[in-house]
Order: structure tokens, then sequence, then C-alpha cells
């Protein structure tokens, strides 16, 4: 009888055992494309196969209203917003570059560590610069480290942000080596690996080859060998991988969202998107792995591409503006001073020393300042951000500048053009585009959802950059990151 009841007991046990095990995907995917437009899912739509972009769109779950909900629109803030869930006012990383305690920092950089894989010093990177942890922190913190995070892209900043601080690895293109590189941050040295990849699959040392569809390929083969020799997904906790296809940002930036070359990047990166399912399917089973597509940032068309088809355009130059206040600052207030101290696209940063050491207030300095810039018809609104709350301004913009602004690596002065006016100067014959503004071409960017417990659908109301990462915890049933202010959308977990 003892005996019985002890067979019962254990049985009872491991059924209670195996009921408490929390349900989840092998693999979670992250794909950003820098630079892609939301409308991109639709222009290019009838030459897609069906394997690729319109396989998501038909068996996934696509935001349709999915917006960046700060300000400025930049490739480094959108792949550390996406992953942290969170706003340059809370992780801190204000742009690419930015100015901390006077100095011109880039976002990624760090000359504690040295190269791996190189030996330039486009290795010296790290994510020590953002504040905030990211879903795959928060993947390793929930499985005891033993979860597997890897980021990938040609971008340092695209495959470090996203991945987070606690990564097993990061791992990006350095033109001067010809390969894949990463930092000391991560490791010692290179996995035997990937020296028999780059040794194969490298270029010759200093041929950029980012500017070509074919660094889509590179990119999407580099995370197919980070999954085989990795064996991401295949042991007994959830891995993540962190891809970022930096390429279509750069051709976009030299030939704009339209022409055949922002074409011929769209229809790679389809036909490549397409071949990376099938991968995924194989090696995971069609609901063994939770893929989502996003992108950093949109692009607003090219102002002679507008001007041409009788759309209200211009070019606004931040550095052409700044040179005319320095002077106009010097004879207003009757000083020496040089009371603009750094100059980046639509952001000023004032000299406080100087501005005391002139015998002005600050709030004088900045009345002239906004007074002056208001002057040019293609300036919309200019902003102290130091007082963006109280700032007559519509309420949109004014929450995107609070959440865009970061008290010791933010500009003080936001400027914002017009509808379709470009952040720069613009010549007869510029074919590129940028992005960093509010305006939906730059700020409405694809969210699309497929595989693992994701319903297929749609919805057309409004979902942020910011929630991306509490949705993916949601499912994952992990703590999100720990500065998030997004929230798990509704329609995806249920």
């Amino acid at each position: 009888m003892k005996r019985i009841l002890l067979s019962l007991t254990l049985l009872l046990s491991m059924a209670m055992t195996m009921q408490a095990q929390v349900e989840r995907p092998k693999i979670v995917i992250g794909l950003v494309v820098d630079q892609m437009r939301w409308d991109y899912l639709y222009y290019y739509n009838d030459e897609y196969c069906n394997g690729g972009l319109k396989r998501l769109l038909h068996e996934g779950f696509s935001c349709e209203n999915n917006m960046i909900n700060y300000i400025p629109t930049i490739t480094a803030i959108g792949h550390t917003s996406i992953y942290t869930g969170t706003v340059p006012a809370l992780h801190g990383i204000a742009g690419n570059t930015f100015y901390e305690d006077g100095k011109k920092v880039y976002c990624c950089d760090d000359s504690t560590v040295i190269s791996i894989g190189s030996n330039g010093k486009a290795g010296q990177m790290s994510p020590r610069n953002n504040h905030a942890t990211t879903i795959g922190d928060m993947l390793k913190v929930a499985t005891d480290f033993k979860a597997k995070v890897i980021g990938v892209a040609l971008k340092d900043r695209a495959a470090i942000l996203p991945a987070g601080h606690s990564a097993d690895a990061a791992y990006w293109f350095d033109v001067e080596a010809g390969h894949f590189i990463t930092s000391s941050y991560y490791m010692d040295k290179l996995p035997k690996w990937m020296e028999k990849y780059n040794e194969k699959h490298g270029t010759a040392p200093g041929k950029d080859i980012r500017y070509q569809p074919e660094a889509i390929t590179m990119t999407f083969d580099m995370a197919k060998a980070i999954l085989e020799n990795e064996k991401m997904g295949e042991g007994k906790e959830t891995d993540m991988l962190c891809v970022s296809i930096s390429s279509t940002d750069l051709i976009g930036h030299t030939y704009g969202t339209r022409g055949k070359e922002n074409h011929a990047a769209y229809i790679q990166l389809d036909k490549d998107l397409a071949d990376f399912f099938n991968l995924l399917d194989k090696r995971y089973g069609r609901d063994g792995y939770v893929f989502f597509l996003t992108a950093d940032h949109g692009a607003v068309h090219n102002p002679n591409f507008l001007k041409n088809n009788k759309i209200p355009t211009g070019g606004f130059s931040t550095g052409e503006t700044a040179k005319t206040l320095i002077s106009a600052l010097k004879s207003k207030f009757n000083t020496s001073e040089q009371l603009i101290k750094h100059i980046t696209t639509c952001q000023l940063y004032l000299d406080n020393e100087a501005i005391n050491r002139a015998g002005l207030k600050r709030d004088d300095v900045v009345a002239f300042i906004k007074q002056e810039i208001l002057k040019n018809k293609l300036v919309a609104f200019v902003i102290d951000q130091t007082k963006a709350a109280t700032e007559t301004v519509p309420a949109l913009i004014r929450e995107r500048a609070i959440n865009g602004y970061d008290s010791k690596r933010s500009g003080d002065i936001l400027i914002i053009p017009q509808a379709n006016v470009y952040p720069s100067s613009v010549k007869p014959d510029f074919k590129g585009t940028t992005h960093t503004l509010w305006n939906p071409y730059d700020s409405h960017i694809p969210l699309v959802f497929m595989g693992w417990n994701v319903p297929q659908g749609a919805t057309a109301r409004i979902t942020n950059i910011v929630d991306i990462a509490p949705t993916i915890c949601a499912m994952l049933h992990i703590q999100m990151p720990d500065a998030c202010i997004g929230e798990p959308i509704k329609e995806i977990v249920k």
C-alpha cells in the first residue's frame, strides 16, 4: 500500500511539474529593416514573392498604425527603443552621436574595449551608453542567464544596442577588415566557426559593398551561420537573435525612396526573407519560433522629387541657420562670447557657461533664438527642450519632444520644420533622403509578428515602437525591460 501511495505521489508531483513549466517558443527573432517606411509593405507588394513579406502579412499579425513616439527619429534611438520599450529620455541614446559634458560621443563608443577580429578601432564599441535593459537582458535574467542572445548587422549600433548588456555576442561588418568583427566587451577572440566563415565569405579589405543589395543577403547569411553554429533554439531555454538590415538605409540616403536602387533593395530583402523563413521552418517548425519585423525609422521623399510633382517642400539647414544666429546673438547682446556651442540636425546646444560669463539670462537668449529662427517660413516651431511641457505646440509634437529629450545629452533648442521640408540644404541634383522628424513619413513604421501563438490579422489602432518589447516579454512570460513605458499589444497577448 505504501508503495502504491508513493508511486501516486511521484506521479502527481511529475504532473504538477509538467503543468508548472512555462510554455515558450524555441527562439525569438527580431528583424529591423533600417529606414523601412510602413508603405513599403504595399508599394512593392505586387512584385513580392509569396514566401517573404506577403507571407508575413498573410500569416502574421500586422500593426498598421505603428508609430515612433519621440523626436528625433534616428537609427541608434530606434534600435534601442524597439528592444528596451522606452524612449531617449529614459534609455539615454539621444542620437547616433550626441554631446555629453561638452564632448561629442558616438552612441556605442567605448575606449575600455578593443576590436576582436581586426586591428582597427571599429570594434571599440559596447552597449554601455544605454541606460536601460533590453528584451534579451530580461530573457537572460528569467532563465538564470542560460538563454543565448546575439545581435548581428552591418552597422555596429544596429547589432549592439538591440542585443543588450548581457548578450553573448554582437557582430558587425568592418569595411577596413572586409569581414564581421566584434568587441572584447563580449569575448577575447572570435569563435573558430566565425574565423572560417570570414575566410570564406569576407570581401577585399576596404571594399564597401554595404550600399549594394548583395549586402542584404550577406546579413541574412551571417544570421543563418549564427543560428547553425551557435545551435540557437536547440537548448532547453528560449534564445533570441536580433538581426538588422542596414543596407536599406544606406541605399535610401544615397538614392532616395523611389527609383531602381530602392526597388532592387526591397525585392532582394523580400527574396532573402523568404529563404530565411524556409530555414526557420525547417529548424524549428512553423510554430516553433516568434518572428517580428519592424523599422528604426522611415524617410522623407526626396525634395526634388516632391517639387517636380508640385508638392510643397524645401530645404532647411540647421548649420547655416546657426552661423547667422551666432553673429546675430553677438550683435543683439553686445558680447564676444559664442553662445551656441554645438549644432546637430534640427538641434542647437547652448553654451550656458558662455551665457553666464556674458551676464545674460538664458531665457532672453532662447527667446531671441526662437524669434530669429521663426522668421524662416520653412520652420513651424522652435522648442526650448527644457520647457517643452509648456510650449505652445500640438500635443503630439510636444509629447514626442519630451520623450526624446535627455537633459544630459540632447540639445537645448529643437527646430521643427514644416511638413516635407528637408532638414538640410538641397542641391538641384540631390537624389537622396534622410530622417529625423515627427512626421508620418519618418515615424510611421511597419510592425508585423508571425509564428508561435501569433494570431492572423491586423489592427488599425495606434501602437507605438515602445510596445514591441513588452509584447514579446508578455508572450514569453518574463518581466518587461526596466525602463519600459510601452504596453503589450492586446490583440497578440490575450
